[in-house]
């Protein structure tokens, strides 16, 4: 749907200009949403945050809707014909994931949340014809949900191959044994499966000592231990549990991929996922410039509209240009990986991780200023949103090693063609 020409300076030139297919499409989606999500905004909060319920009544009429209206998986690029909804690219996707993200429950009405999404995606790839019937299926229905658990208390999680639970082989079963915490959507009360990661094999090379496993959430020796809450609050979208693992006994059948496989598989289900993070990031933004500019607007201080500040007018500029920023890194990554995948997109999806979680806490820190106490609380998203942003510069990896990525990437003589520089030195000094 949407265009991308061949490369013509450097191999980067592109194209983003929507197909009229692309452009139908997006409207579809801006629609609905604008119709019936919007609009049950404040109830959706009202049953979540204030009743405590999970699932509000009316989502899964939303759903029917949506499913009904062809607006069903759009974020799976890999969807099969005679799987339900509507496949789209990377490219395609991306804007649709920034209309979903200006609430924080929008891109489930579409079953195109996370972590359900990334976690499809590799059943898609690794899953056996079995697996796929039993747990892919039901998630493409939006019947269930599920988790991924990787990261754990007691190592330094960012460095995957640090993950310690055991998963030892005792007949026909895997035996798993560990501590788990951060598994986005594991207690919520519809996920009925945790895709684990751990050793298999503490003797292997470091990047293949781990396999990822199968666990319905029913297996005896599962237990959830807590809900984390993050700055003070429990996400209500996809609750982060603590998980201990107590001789949890699974058939070997509920391997994923090949034995050592799982570092691959977990590095699998990120790229695409962090395009779809940070397009919903970016709509969020938008809802917050947005929010700034009404606040502007309505209150006044020392006689004069907040909006006749040159303070005010320089958070608005600033905002709106790291949003256009950040829109035109995300549409790059997308496009090159629709175009190379993840490993030709590295250095542009390690790029967008970390510019995109600046930008949203850049604005979201703005709008808590410009809106005064009003913005420490629960009356507008600015709260949340502050705290959401900083978040994502360590979920998914932190800062720190997507700086390391980038550097290594970027040093890599056979990328930069090992040209001599010293042309580029005029001083009786040309070396550097």
């Amino acid at each position: 749907m949407m265009v991308a020409k061949e490369p013509a300076i450097g191999g980067n030139a592109m194209d983003f200009e929507p197909t009229p297919s692309a452009r139908v499409l997006r409207e579809r989606v801006e629609g609905f949403f604008e119709s019936h999500i919007r609009p049950r905004n404040r109830e959706w909060h009202q049953w979540v945050e204030q009743r405590g319920e999970r699932a509000p009544p009316f989502l899964a009429d939303l759903k029917h809707k949506a499913r009904a209206e062809g607006l069903w998986n759009m974020a799976l690029p890999r969807l099969e014909p005679d799987e339900p909804g509507l496949k789209c690219s990377n490219l395609e996707f991306a804007p649709l994931a920034e209309i979903m993200g200006r609430v924080p429950w929008g891109s489930e009405v579409f079953n195109c949340h996370a972590p359900d999404v990334p976690n499809m995606e590799i059943l898609q790839l690794f899953g056996t014809p079995e697996q796929k019937r039993r747990w892919l299926g039901p998630l493409l229905e939006g019947a269930t949900r599920s988790a991924f658990a990787m990261t754990e208390p007691d190592v330094a999680s960012s460095d995957a191959s640090n993950i310690a639970t055991s998963i030892g082989r005792t007949g026909g079963d895997y035996v798993l044994n560990g501590r788990k915490w951060f598994a986005s959507g594991g207690s919520h009360p519809e996920c009925r499966f945790l895709l684990v990661m751990g050793v298999t094999n503490p003797e292997a090379e470091r990047t293949r000592r781990h396999s990822i496993v199968i666990v319905p959430t029913d297996t005896p020796g599962l237990s959830f231990e807590r809900d984390i809450p993050v700055f003070g609050q429990r996400d209500p979208v996809s609750p982060t549990p603590e998980i201990a693992l107590r001789d949890v006994r699974v058939p070997v059948e509920n391997l994923l991929g090949r034995e050592g496989q799982g570092f691959a598989i977990g590095q699998a289900r990120l790229g695409p996922a962090r395009v779809h993070h940070c397009m919903r990031a970016i709509g969020a933004c938008e809802v917050l410039l947005a929010l700034m500019l009404e606040r502007a607007k309505r209150r006044h201080a020392f006689g004069k509209s907040l909006a006749d500040y040159s303070t005010i007018q320089e958070w608005v500029a600033l905002s709106r240009l790291e949003i256009e920023q950040a829109r035109l890194m995300v549409l790059k990554t997308a496009w090159l990986l629709d175009r190379v995948g993840n490993k030709g997109a590295r250095q542009e999806i390690s790029l967008i991780k970390i510019g995109v979680a600046r930008a949203y806490q850049n604005i979201a820190d703005r709008s808590v200023q410009l809106f005064g106490a009003m913005g420490a609380t629960d009356d507008t998203p600015v709260g949340r949103a502050f705290t959401r942003a900083r978040l994502l510069r360590i979920f998914d990896g932190p800062d720190e090693v997507h700086y390391r990525t980038i550097y290594r990437l970027e040093a890599d003589e056979t990328r930069s063609g090992n040209r001599d520089l010293g042309d580029y030195h005029f001083g009786p000094r040309s070396h550097l």
